[in-house]
């Protein structure tokens, strides 16, 4: 089974360079998006009939949103982590008969950390919502975090110690995640690679130097690290300022 992550930055935006070659291409069984920015009606995907899409929206316009295509009918499909949903559009779980998919675009703190706390909060309430649906089945995570974990994960740590993204406190957050019993699939595979990220920054040369972030992940319970053969970030992909990661999975 091969499942895709792609925060697109605007879907409608990707679309028009190239989104649609790269989705053909990836042969994905589960395609999750973030940050489609759209509301209902905007956009038509033409992806077949096979395949089942499933959008959650921002009641902002032109704010967040998620989706994920699926080859496969779910079991269920929930909208939000609390049964009344969030206003911003920023997570889908989908069951499956192995496990749960949660596809999430995690608050940023924003550059000022003004929204730090609210972060910090969001991120207690999403570990807690995680180990809930793990009492049930194995988790598997992606999506946009929005924290670099390590130094390995960003190509200039230093100067960006306590900037969003990578304050002691978001790092804490993905560090207890970790911990609650969850593997970095691609870290998992790749322990020591440098210089791959999944995110750019749009300031002039920033992509051609490489000059980036690794902060889209696939996160997987454990009792699944054994059943993934593959990892990967399509860093040459482009269409938005984060390429898309992916994974493979046994059975």
């Amino acid at each position: 089974m091969k499942l895709v992550s792609w925060n697109v930055n605007g879907l409608r935006a990707c679309v028009n360079k190239g989104f649609m070659d790269y989705y053909h291409q990836s042969e994905a069984d589960i395609f999750c998006l973030q940050e489609t920015k759209l509301q209902a009606g905007q956009i038509e995907m033409e992806l077949g009939e096979d395949v089942y899409q499933y959008w959650n929206y921002a009641i902002k316009k032109g704010y967040s949103g998620t989706a994920v295509f699926s080859r496969i009918k779910p079991l269920s499909v929930r909208y939000g982590m609390e049964e009344d949903s969030e206003p911003e559009g920023r997570m889908l779980t989908l069951e499956y008969d192995a496990f749960y998919l949660i596809n999430v675009y995690t608050p940023n703190a924003k550059r000022d950390l003004t929204r730090l706390p609210y972060r910090l909060e969001w991120e207690d309430r999403f570990r807690s919502y995680v180990l809930q649906l793990e009492k049930t089945k194995p988790v598997i995570i992606c999506g946009d975090l929005n924290v670099a974990h390590q130094e390995i994960d960003l190509k200039n740590p230093k100067p960006n110690m306590g900037n969003s993204g990578f304050t002691d406190e978001e790092r804490g957050k993905m560090t207890d995640l970790l911990a609650s019993g969850y593997v970095d699939s691609f870290r998992h595979l790749h322990p020591d690679q440098t210089d791959v990220y999944s995110w750019w920054s749009y300031m002039p040369k920033v992509r051609e130097r490489n000059v980036g972030w690794r902060i889209d992940y696939f996160l997987v319970s454990q009792q699944l690290a054994s059943k993934v053969t593959d990892a990967y970030i399509d860093c040459h992909v482009m269409g938005s300022d984060h390429c898309p990661v992916g994974v493979q999975l046994q059975g």
